[in-house]
């Protein structure tokens, strides 16, 4: 910052600067007008990604995880669990996440009307060939920057999943593993064998479980 602060040229930096990202709101804006909704897609760094159709292995893991997540959620009223078609609104960038929750607090400003969802409490995305350089790369630090307690990244070819909290202004890995029990330090409760997020059987029964 100090070598910033130094430089003679910065007046010029700022101004260049300044007009970078008036013209990416601009974009933004029309992000915003053009987008469909049998569209998945996201503005990152003001350039518009559009996402592929998933594979069905990517399918098959969101689905169990967001199934568990959503029926754990409603049943305790600890807020909501939304899917890939929430837009998240950050500061500068917007996202669809695999999976994402919002806790009471935020689920108080959302509404039936509500198009830009804001910052969730807890994200996981499910990685991919063509997302997983944003998923660990501007996501991550984004993430991390505003405000996501908690994130979670899937692999469903390895069958893996990293859980990371946010602790002392950084993402710390609590836990990377195909086996054992995942417990989530966001959704209060929320604990599940890892298997349950990658073998159908084993999703129905924990799924069983949650319903009593």
């Amino acid at each position: 910052m100090d070598t910033l602060l130094d430089d003679p040229t910065l007046p010029e930096k700022v101004e260049a600067l300044a007009s970078l990202l008036e013209d990416e709101a601009t974009r933004r804006l029309r992000f915003y007008d053009e987008i469909r909704d049998d569209q998945k897609a996201e503005f990152i760094n003001g350039e518009v990604i559009m996402h592929s159709p998933a594979k069905e292995r990517h399918l098959t893991v969101r689905d169990n995880l967001h199934e568990l997540l959503r029926r754990f959620v409603q049943i305790h009223k600890l807020g909501i669990i939304r899917g890939e078609k929430a837009l998240c609104a950050f500061p500068r960038n917007d996202y669809e996440p695999d999976v994402c929750f919002f806790g009471l607090e935020k689920t108080a400003k959302i509404d039936a009307d509500t198009m830009k969802f804001p910052v969730p409490d807890f994200i996981c995305e499910v990685l991919s060939d063509s997302t997983e350089k944003h998923d660990r790369g501007v996501k991550f630090q984004d993430y991390l920057a505003h405000g996501v307690a908690e994130y979670w990244l899937v692999d469903p070819l390895e069958k893996v999943v990293e859980q990371y909290v946010a602790k002392d202004g950084e993402f710390d890995l609590r836990m990377k593993s195909g086996s054992g029990e995942i417990s989530s330090t966001v959704i209060n409760g929320f604990k599940i064998p890892v298997t349950a997020i990658f073998d159908e059987a084993e999703n129905l029964k924990v799924l069983r479980e949650l319903l009593g």
